[in-house]
């Protein structure tokens, strides 16, 4: 199957490697940045959530405003909004966007962030309330009839929705998370489940567990996401001196700061393969992820892009047919992708599939 690639766009310029501009909601950031996208050849960007920074929603509706073409993926964190009522802010956003909408659900991983907005629950409560969050919001996108609904965390009486999204059934829904309550939850109900990018044979362990928690009865086909931060150079020495770079600027920023401890699994996993080694399979570098805590997507591809492409053909081939990349330079890096990584993942992705297809013809 074609490779959808995503994207990242935030609401001010700003990096590991860059602190973040004064202006907290830039609006000419935000459409340079997916207009960039969309002339770059990403099908998809994911608009972050943050208990300090600007709303998602606002985010991509004026993201939207100025493409045509590019969709748009907003994390939700359950919790602050009730699900019927999440249900139709996202079917609006789908009309506004004209088919563009999609959903990234976050439990959230760090219980200092989540106090910030008022949460206290615990992180398996957090879990269980986000499977009956994600089960409510399908019943109100789906059901054309009023219904009732009693729960652990959520009670409607005679619930309906007159707006429906664009997209039927209903939007594309995301989600990730490494732990075993996040697995649990996850598995048997989104359509996408997201990674964080690690070594290819720890991964492909792990998507085998999450496979095996989404069951039979799911009634579409369970697909992933990788997400890394590829550094390209024009050779693989100019590349890596890059990476060098980045990480010095990391450090400087950080300054005598001990480096921050988050408590997910995913950071955990990512500290691990830090620990291991600096650099995993062809061309996978830990050493920010470790510099920094490893607090979201933090692992690097260095290289060409034809390295770079390469070994983000290795997790298409694990079974990962949505891939993630996002630029320590937010702006420049996109750019950069579209002009010769991603049309070269492509074509090794069609050349695959096309060799796959021979070898096992249906």
């Amino acid at each position: 199957m074609p490779v959808e690639m995503i994207g990242w766009i935030g609401s001010q310029l700003e990096s590991e490697v860059m602190p973040p501009a004064e202006a907290v909601f830039d609006h000419s950031v935000i459409a340079e940045a997916a207009q960039l996208h969309e002339s770059a050849g990403f099908d998809r960007a994911l608009v972050g959530y943050y208990a300090s920074e600007a709303d998602g929603f606002m985010v991509a509706a004026h993201a939207a405003a100025v493409t045509k073409r590019l969709s748009f993926l907003i994390a939700h964190r359950p919790g602050f909004v009730s699900p019927p009522v999440a249900a139709r802010k996202f079917a609006s956003l789908d009309h506004l966007t004209h088919g563009r909408a999609s959903v990234h659900f976050i439990a959230g991983g760090s219980d200092r962030e989540q106090a910030m907005d008022g949460d206290f629950c615990d992180h398996d409560q957090r879990y269980r309330r986000m499977g009956e969050y994600m089960d409510l919001m399908e019943r109100v996108w789906t059901e054309a009839e009023a219904f009732d609904h009693e729960g652990e965390f959520y009670h409607s009486h005679q619930t309906q929705a007159r707006i429906r999204c664009v997209q039927q059934p209903r939007i594309p829904v995301f989600g990730g998370g490494g732990s075993p309550a996040a697995i649990e939850i996850l598995a048997p109900r989104v359509d996408v489940f997201m990674l964080w990018g690690e070594p290819l044979a720890k991964l492909a362990t792990f998507m085998q567990r999450v496979h095996n928690a989404a069951g039979s009865a799911r009634k579409h086909a369970l697909t992933f996401s990788v997400s890394t931060r590829p550094i390209l150079g024009r050779t693989e020495d100019a590349a890596w001196e890059r990476a060098h770079e980045y990480l010095r600027r990391v450090e400087s920023l950080r300054g005598d700061d001990n480096i921050p401890v988050h408590a997910n699994v995913g950071a955990r996993r990512l500290l691990e393969a830090a620990r291991e080694n600096a650099t995993h399979d062809s061309c996978l570098w830990t050493e920010i992820a470790a510099a920094t805590g490893a607090p979201g997507n933090t692992t690097a591809l260095v290289g060409t892009p034809a390295t770079v492409a390469l070994a983000l053909l290795e997790y298409y081939k694990l079974g990962a047919s949505r891939l993630l990349i996002r630029g320590f330079d937010p702006l420049a890096d996109a750019e950069d992708y579209g002009r010769e990584l991603i049309p070269r993942l492509r074509e090794l992705v069609a050349e695959h599939d096309t060799k796959k297809k021979s070898r096992y013809p249906s």
